[in-house]
């Protein structure tokens, strides 16, 4: 059964940010957790940790000290939603997120998106406002089972290095 459900934190960047990673909208754990990717078995973590060569973070504090050190922004596409559980293909009556925050307390060179969901999403009502292309990278969320942890790692370093070392 569907629910309209808005998006339960804010996001983390600041004026230091150079780039943006956007998810489609929190799971259930993510929202129970109050804190982005927060599925046990979903490998963002993993693959920012091992890309940013620091430990594993754990705690609420140590991913936004990760994220905000390495000059990463991170929010989500969708502002509320109906939606049913997790899942992004049941998705529907989106209201997208105001980027504009972000963009004009940032100097964000570049925007990913963490799968096809926040991508299609991000092209269809934040990128005609913002005019900013977005890259999509594979998602992290265990339902993207064809992607293992090294090729993801493989993948986002290639994708995000180049932009964090400007």
């Amino acid at each position: 059964m569907k629910s309209e459900i808005k998006h339960p934190f804010p996001p983390i960047f600041d004026c230091n940010s150079k780039i943006l990673i956007l998810g489609s909208f929190p799971s259930v754990k993510s929202r129970e957790g109050n804190f982005f990717y927060g599925h046990p078995q979903n490998r963002f973590w993993k693959v920012m940790s091992a890309i940013l060569g620091s430990d594993l973070p754990t705690t609420i504090e140590e991913k936004k000290s990760l994220l905000l050190s390495s000059k990463i922004a991170l929010w989500d596409s969708i502002a509320s939603c109906e939606i049913e559980g997790s899942s992004d293909a049941s998705i529907d009556n989106v209201v997208p997120n105001d980027l504009r925050p972000i963009f004009e307390g940032a100097n964000i060179s570049a925007v990913f998106c963490n799968g096809k969901k926040a991508h299609e999403l991000y092209r269809q009502h934040i990128q005609p406002i913002s005019g900013r292309e977005a890259i999509c990278l594979p998602s992290t969320s265990p339902a993207n089972a064809s992607w293992s942890l090294n090729r993801l790692i493989d993948e986002y370093s290639a994708a995000i290095l180049p932009f964090l070392d400007k």
